[in-house]
């Protein structure tokens, strides 16, 4: 069985470091790259994907809210044709910066509120996912399983990658636990390692309650913004492998192909 692991990258600002980024791309198959909207410029969108490159790591554009002061986690409410701006204008800023490494973007990822927001709002998700599929009908959609914009993305018939978290809880109705609560996060790799093997081996959530969602999954999201991001991946990955999961990059997976 394909699994992919992906983690946001690049994401440079003074709510993030990215010191953790290099050694990252070691462990992980595609990078979620911020595209100077949220957090990032064209030195590190550079320097991540010449590390993808050399690691035969599929790259992707994080498109954002143009909103760094709050790292693209406030919801900010446009217009359709704004909202397609947005991702189409992030898009082109990280794709010039790939032809220069002869590399193309594969995959888009929304981040942070706008990521939240579609994937509760179909009309929202109708929008991206209608931006996203204009680009280019070969772009993998990289979305959280069960959201709307999986739903939006199906009934254009995109290449759609379904994605879980591994250091998240979620709640009974398959939404990520509000990271305002204490058990928002799981920060110890051991616990990370066994929430991610289960869910992937059984094509399900893993509820904090103890609920079981049966959903799609064919990527893992490793945050790389807590301290204990780098020990979680490679804790997960190890797990992964030997376990029997394949680990490809999005656009390597059989699914795409």
């Amino acid at each position: 069985m394909e699994i992919n692991i992906n983690c946001d990258l690049g994401e440079k600002s003074k709510f993030h470091s990215i010191e953790n980024d290099p050694a990252l791309l070691n462990i992980v198959n595609s990078a979620n790259i911020a595209c100077g909207y949220h957090a990032g410029d064209e030195d590190t969108m550079d320097m991540v994907i010449k590390i993808s490159k050399s690691n035969g790591v599929s790259i992707g554009a994080h498109p954002s809210f143009n909103d760094p002061e709050n790292f693209g986690r406030k919801k900010i409410y446009l217009s359709n044709s704004d909202i397609t701006k947005l991702i189409f204008d992030q898009y082109e800023i990280l794709q010039k910066v790939a032809e220069k490494h002869n590399e193309i973007v594969t995959h888009i990822k929304p981040h942070g509120a706008l990521n939240n927001m579609a994937c509760e709002d179909i009309d929202l998700a109708n929008t991206v996912a209608k931006a996203i599929n204009s680009i280019d009908k070969n772009i993998i959609f990289l979305v959280p399983t069960g959201s709307k914009m999986e739903i939006a993305a199906k009934k254009l018939n995109m290449k759609i990658a379904c994605e879980i978290f591994a250091d998240r809880n979620y709640e009974d109705d398959g939404n990520l636990v509000s990271r305002s609560k204490d058990h928002a996060l799981i920060t110890d790799p051991k616990i990370a390692k066994k929430h991610v093997l289960n869910m992937v081996k059984n094509q399900a959530l893993n509820c904090y309650s103890g609920k079981q969602i049966p959903c799609e999954i064919d990527s893992v999201c490793i945050h790389g913004d807590n301290q204990s991001s780098l020990a979680t991946a490679k804790s997960i990955k190890e797990n992964l492998l030997s376990n029997g999961l394949i680990l490809k990059p999005l656009d390597k997976m059989k699914k795409f192909n």
